[in-house]
């Protein structure tokens, strides 16, 4: 009998797993209240970076030290892992809106700031007043403010009491974030693109667009892509109308109107108007035309330049090695509490520490003899600082031959900047900087796609992705996939790149990644049985028992800090002991693969 007293890889420690088995959970995708969620879990005690490469590159994701992957056959919500090559990326245009915007940000060029930040910006100290989040300069003396805000207040008020009138009789989805209501006072120059008629235009609002927009990206996460007739009913222009007619039931403003031009909510008044135009100046281009007659102008632009320059903003991203931080910590609960509306019960710090602080990875720092990145690699927080304020904390794994998103989360207050999708192209960015490193470090993983969720179909619009065949686990180019996953939930994805000829054998597209060695005989059919095969949580393994023996024979088990082949640790066991562990064995071997059950320790305790 072969005692392993020496377990441990060449890459420094060893993958120690205990194997719950198959588990069954409600869904938090279809909100199911069956238990139809399907899948298999593994607690793992320590795990080296190379073995979870392995493991995701089979359709395993981590949440903390427990590991799990979804019967995907069986699952009532299929999630195949998706992923994309890093030097392949080609952002949408949407993507390269969200960098432009955050650009306009950091430059101070952005309208729109943090209502935090801006309820306790010191408006004397710069010449700004702050009304309902939007920026304004000016002169800023306090007699001028003091007659602006008192009207500006009053207006946003009732075009937030509109809005609010468009969601309680279901114009407008309840279920979206809106931003409050704001208003600038118009210049002399841009008054006819504003307004048509004799009335005096004195200030505006462009809340339809935003409303527009919110209300769009609802309504297609929830039904998927929209036909010409909802496009034209989401437009800015039917939005302020329906504003309006919403607005005239909250009651008149005394010597005031109000009117709908282009999509823009507009204040007029047929007298003169009462304030002069260089009281207030928008944050943003004023107009310079040869014929324009406004009386400072010319002023306030130069005071506008000028105080773009002093309000620029520092962002800084820090990389660290995953550990506890109060401050991330806050900033968890803020964004659990107000984006996903989780019980405060939910955020606690050891909810918080099993879920995003605790890792099994085992970390890898750079050295001579290995080709890593300069972090090393292992599970890393990555924060946003925006002058020196935490906005946002990516928390990622860096792995071999990837960077693999874990979680993101955000100061809701820095919603305007879509962190969600500016971080993740930062992630693919720092994957291209790393390459040329560590060149097995290619691929930018996010994580798992639910092509039967609206709400995950996100992921696809990086590209080019390619998802994972829950078969043969080879990588099918999204495009090619979409067709089969639009037909039905569950599908072997490979089946559309394998030739049919008897004579060919397997072949593999660019975007393909077969592992050396694995063969389509080594996974044994996974995924070929039929639902109504589960009656008891052992069906699924073939009833062969002279076979899979012999598959068996190798995995490395663990007890009391000895290490055994089966082979020889079978020999130590009554026949009840094997009859009940051996369908076990099975079961994980398949799951985890021929190569993995034989490297890391199924530990029985």
């Amino acid at each position: 009998m072969s005692l392993i007293n020496d377990g441990s890889s060449s890459h420094g420690g060893e993958s120690v797993v205990d194997d719950h088995g198959r588990q069954r959970s409600t869904c938090g995708y279809c909100k199911s209240s069956d238990w139809s969620s399907i899948s298999h879990g593994l607690s793992a005690e320590t795990l080296t970076v190379y073995d979870y490469q392995a493991l995701i590159d089979r359709g395993w994701r981590r949440s903390g030290c427990y590991l799990y992957k979804h019967e995907m056959d069986k699952t009532c919500c299929p999630p195949y892992t998706i992923r994309l090559k890093a030097t392949a990326f080609v952002p949408s245009k949407e993507q390269q809106r969200v960098s432009r915007r955050l650009e306009r940000f950091l430059d101070g060029k952005l309208d729109v700031q943090p209502r935090e930040q801006s309820e306790h910006t010191d408006a004397s100290s710069s010449g700004k007043v702050s009304v309902s989040g939007i920026k304004t300069l000016g002169a800023a003396t306090s007699e001028e403010k003091n007659k602006v805000e008192p009207i500006l207040d009053d207006l946003s008020k009732r075009v937030d009491q509109g809005v609010q009138r468009c969601i309680q009789s279901g114009d407008f989805p309840s279920n979206m974030q809106i931003p409050k209501a704001s208003l600038q006072k118009v210049f002399c120059a841009k008054r006819k693109k504003l307004a048509e008629g004799p009335e005096q235009l004195l200030y505006t609002s462009n809340i339809a667009f935003p409303i527009a927009a919110a209300i769009k990206r609802t309504q297609t996460s929830e039904k998927g892509e929209m036909n010409n007739a909802e496009e034209n009913r989401l437009s800015p222009e039917t939005v302020s109308e329906m504003l309006l007619s919403a607005m005239s039931k909250v009651g008149e403003i005394p010597g005031m109107s109000i009117k709908v031009c282009k999509g823009h909510i507009n204040f007029l008044s047929d007298a003169k108007d009462s304030f002069s135009d260089k009281d207030v100046v928008p944050n943003g281009n004023i107009s310079k035309g040869a014929n324009s007659t406004c009386e400072g102008e010319t002023l306030h632009a130069k005071m506008d330049s000028e105080n773009h320059q002093a309000k620029k903003r520092k962002l800084e991203i820090h990389l660290k090695r995953s550990s506890f931080d109060p401050e991330e910590h806050e900033l968890y609960k803020r964004y659990q509490l107000k984006v996903h509306n989780d019980k405060p019960a939910d955020v606690a710090e050891s909810s918080y520490r099993r879920f995003l602080v605790d890792s099994p990875l085992i970390d890898v720092q750079p050295s001579g003899d290995e080709k890593v990145p300069f972090c090393g690699f292992g599970c890393f927080h990555q924060q946003y600082r925006v002058d020196g304020r935490l906005v946002a904390v990516g928390v990622v794994d860096i792995l071999p031959k990837c960077l693999s998103s874990v979680y993101l989360f955000w100061d809701p207050d820095y919603a305007f900047l879509s962190l969600g999708k500016y971080s993740a192209m930062q992630e693919i960015n720092w994957v291209k900087e790393n390459e040329a490193q560590c060149p097995s470090l290619e691929y930018y993983y996010l994580g798992y796609y639910i092509h039967s969720c609206n709400k995950m179909r996100y992921k696809a619009a990086y590209r080019p992705s390619e998802l994972l065949c829950p078969l043969r686990f080879q990588w099918v180019p999204f495009e090619v996939a979409r067709p089969m996953v639009d037909k039905k939930p569950y599908v072997i994805l490979s089946d559309i790149a394998i030739p049919q000829s008897p004579l060919a054998g397997p072949t593999t597209s660019e975007y393909e990644d077969m592992e050396q060695g694995e063969t389509n005989d080594n996974f044994m059919g996974f995924g070929d049985e039929d639902d109504d095969e589960i009656e008891t949580e052992d069906s699924h393994i073939d009833s062969d028992p002279g076979s899979k023996d012999k598959d068996i024979n190798n995995i490395l088990i663990g007890l009391y800090e000895s290490q055994y082949r089966y082979k020889d640790f079978g020999q130590m066991m009554t026949p009840a002991g094997r009859k009940q562990l051996e369908p076990m064995l099975q079961s994980y071997r398949k799951v985890v693969g021929p190569e993995l059950s034989e490297r890391m320790v199924y530990e029985i305790s």
